[in-house]
């Protein structure tokens, strides 16, 4: 063959390193922002973050906060007469809300604070282990008990019980001690009696019964509700009093008293030391009721205050050769970074508001009133791709007067009915449970029965699918809810 030069002409989508970060910024959650921001601040001195104090309140008490001050950027969202149509009614998705977006410049930095400046201590948590070691301390033990014991309390997991049982207890012990099983589980029967009642057990059988053994004598209906923790754990989970009565030779009114008595104990007795910290969702978004009209906004608090630090760029002039390069390079990136975090913030408020609008009903009825909405809808009213939508909504939060929802939540599939609308899957399951609230405990609503029930409704929905809803609500079969009843 002869070589020779052949011309093609193709066309081939690329993303710039500017489109690249933007989508990446688009699909961080609002604490990965954040954590993103000042890994790329550390390396680019020419951006500035302006350090927020962070305000201990939960996300209730800051909404709160927030509505008398929100009215401002809610009616500062246009700039036409207020009786005209929003942007998003008319289809188009533009919105005319301004982005209360903190970017510009900040000077030299913040002002430090005063040396005679400090910050509120509190006293760290008791965690389950220091409880128990306490006690520990305190009780008549000898030094071999105590190093047992001491294992045994290491060895909890955040419920209080010994997952990993006592070969994970003895594999845990200095070997010069040479233990044995029945020597361990002595101890471990000794810690079972510290507080809360029912640590260190195996299972869930072995909690409750040593709860029971911890109470006095006397208790009435205590052997009974020992007999059933040992044997019948499974029909009292079924509340099934009447086969319990029967297996045990009792009144039922005796099991249904030794029923009560063992539901009252923890099952969880480690959980309430737990020293995890609670952690609340801070909403970006905030969907208010303007007259008769919702309108959105951002949160200002989430967005991220980043700017040029004005010392360093008035260096770019002064700087030479391969110093004045770099410096231009970064302060070209922090320009950049400028324009993602503008352009995400647009594409939240935008797409937060296609969804408020479609979503309406919900917001003024409830559960029951929310519409069907896939990606592909919010997609075309934007004018934006389907992965764009997905990467917008998922992890950011809207605040509602019917509470904070992550915006995935309003997405729904639908369900034909018979005037040749859709009812969304969430609004069917509210129906549902509404029904099951409503139903006669005696004779509670079976599958079928619902979706009779929804089909009067003019809700066409099969049995099965009234299961999975019901399944998915983690409400009980008809048969368990009669037994319960």
């Amino acid at each position: 063959m002869k070589p020779g030069l052949q011309f093609r002409l193709n066309q081939q989508l690329t993303l710039t390193p500017q489109l690249q970060q933007a989508i990446r910024l688009l699909q961080l959650s609002q604490l990965e922002l954040e954590v993103e921001l000042r890994q790329i601040a550390e390396s680019n001195p020419l951006l500035e973050l302006e350090e927020v104090e962070a305000q201990e309140e939960t996300a209730e008490e800051h909404a709160e906060a927030y509505d008398g001050a929100a009215a401002a950027p809610a009616a500062s969202a246009a700039d036409h007469d207020p009786d005209e149509a929003p942007a998003w009614a008319d289809g188009d998705g533009a919105g005319e809300a301004p982005i209360d977006f903190s970017l510009g410049s900040f000077g030299n930095g913040s002002a430090a604070r005063g040396e005679d400046d400090f910050e509120p201590q509190r006293a760290a948590p008791e965690s389950l282990q220091e409880h128990l070691l306490w006690q520990l301390n305190l009780a008549p033990f000898s030094a071999r008990e105590q190093a047992i014991a001491t294992v045994i309390i290491d060895a909890l997991n955040g419920d209080g019980y010994l997952s990993d049982g006592l070969d994970g207890v003895l594999a845990a012990l200095p070997p010069h001690l040479h233990a044995t099983l029945e020597e361990v589980e002595a101890v471990r029967r000794q810690v079972q009696r510290f507080d809360p009642a029912g640590i260190a057990s195996l299972d869930l059988r072995d909690c409750l019964g040593a709860q029971l053994e911890q109470l006095a004598p006397d208790t009435p209906r205590r052997e009974l509700a020992l007999a059933i923790v040992e044997g019948e754990l499974e029909l009292l989970a079924r509340n099934d009093i009447a086969r319990l009565a029967r297996r045990l030779r009792a009144a039922e009114e005796d099991v249904t008293a030794a029923s009560l008595l063992i539901r009252g104990l923890d099952p969880r007795p480690g959980a309430a030391l737990d020293t995890t910290p609670v952690e609340y969702v801070v909403p970006d978004v905030y969907a208010l009721k303007d007259g008769n009209r919702w309108r959105v906004a951002l949160n200002p608090d989430c967005q991220p205050r980043v700017g040029l630090n004005q010392h360093y760029c008035s260096l770019i002039a002064q700087a030479r050769g391969a110093d004045a390069s770099w410096m231009r390079g970064q302060l070209q990136e922090a320009r950049w970074l400028l324009k993602s975090l503008e352009s995400r913030a647009e594409t939240l408020l935008k797409v937060a508001e296609a969804i408020v609008h479609r979503q309406s009903a919900f917001l003024d009825y409830g559960p029951e009133a929310m519409h069907p909405l896939v990606l592909r809808e919010v997609a075309e009213e934007v004018g934006m791709h389907e992965s764009t939508i997905s990467r917008v909504t998922t992890r950011k939060y809207i605040h509602t007067p019917r509470g904070t929802f992550e915006l995935k939540y309003f997405f729904s599939s639908g369900v034909s009915t018979e005037d040749g609308g859709g009812a969304s899957a969430t609004a069917i399951q509210a129906m549902l449970r509404k029904l099951i609230d409503a139903e006669d405990p005696r004779k509670p609503f079976s599958d079928q029965a619902i979706a009779e029930e929804l089909r009067r409704k003019g809700i066409q929905v099969a049995r099965r699918t009234v299961a999975k809803y019901r399944e998915a609500l983690r409400i009980p079969s008809s048969s368990e809810r009669q037994r319960a009843g």
